[in-house]
């Protein structure tokens, strides 16, 4: 991390935060498969505005390493398993399993792997993790106009996650009263995805996953709302982790380790 950033309390969690969809780059081997498709390359079908921005910020102010990812979802989803539908989009689905796994072998194993010796040895050093990963959502979909603001996924079979989550959306009710804050919404955070991948792996007395969705529309808005937003997520955070401690996988401090780079190789 950026040597400015604030050491680790004792009473915090020891955290690592991933972004998923943080851009929507074509490396130049597949950019044919794009071609004259801008708009849908900006689109939330190629990545998550503000994912990347928000994840930075808590990365920076919990002293936390960032795993990030600016390689378009639609080339290959990080956030979806191998074998599901959604892992690619058309365009990729049509190459040979030869592409594909070159695509997989390139970007999707690499990420996966930093993502998960970040977490990894975070536990080693501090006994447990919340791994926080960072999303953004379309305002509508198929029609539907999504009703909220913030949305905090978990497990509810993990404790220290519902317990989380429940304290940070009673935080943001007060902090924010204006925002809908509501919890697995708008997809259910035991639905496919890095954090399920990564409690399949680890025990829950050592690792708490959450999803953090923030609604496009704050970001596309701009101007000083934006940032005013991920400023208020990252204190009713830090108030959230103060009171849900006890739920929480119980984490020792430890010293301040760097960012791990985002992206993935070109």
């Amino acid at each position: 991390m950026t040597s400015g950033a604030p050491a680790r309390g004792p009473a915090e969690a020891a955290l690592v935060i991933t972004c998923e969809h943080g851009g929507n780059r074509i490396p130049h081997a597949y950019r044919a498969l794009f071609a004259g498709q801008c708009a849908l390359l900006a689109s939330h079908r190629g990545f998550d505005p503000g994912a990347l921005e928000m994840a930075e910020d808590l990365a920076l102010a919990f002293a936390a390493p960032l795993v990030a990812s600016t390689v378009s979802r639609l080339l290959v989803d990080l956030n979806r398993s191998i074998g599901n539908p959604a892992l690619h989009a058309a365009q990729v689905r049509r190459l040979s399993n030869e592409q594909r796994e070159d695509i997989l072998a390139r970007y999707y194993r690499p990420f996966r792997s930093r993502a998960e010796q970040a977490v990894r040895r975070t536990i080693a050093e501090n006994g447990a993790v919340l791994h926080l990963s960072s999303h953004s959502f379309t305002p509508e979909l198929d029609g539907k106009t999504r009703r909220a603001d913030i949305g905090l996924l978990y497990d509810p079979r993990r404790p220290g996650e519902s317990e989380l989550c429940r304290h940070w959306q009673a935080a943001l009710a007060g902090a924010a009263p204006h925002l809908t804050v509501r919890r697995n919404y708008p997809y259910a955070g035991k639905g496919d995805g890095l954090t399920r991948w990564l409690r399949q792996r680890l025990p829950a007395d050592t690792y708490a996953g959450v999803e953090l969705e923030v609604n496009q529309r704050h970001v596309l808005e701009a101007g000083p709302h934006w940032p005013a937003l991920r400023q208020i997520l990252v204190t009713t955070l830090r108030h959230a982790l103060s009171q849900a401690q006890t739920g929480l996988p119980a984490a020792r401090a430890a010293p301040h380790h760097p960012t791990i780079p985002r992206g993935s190789p070109p």
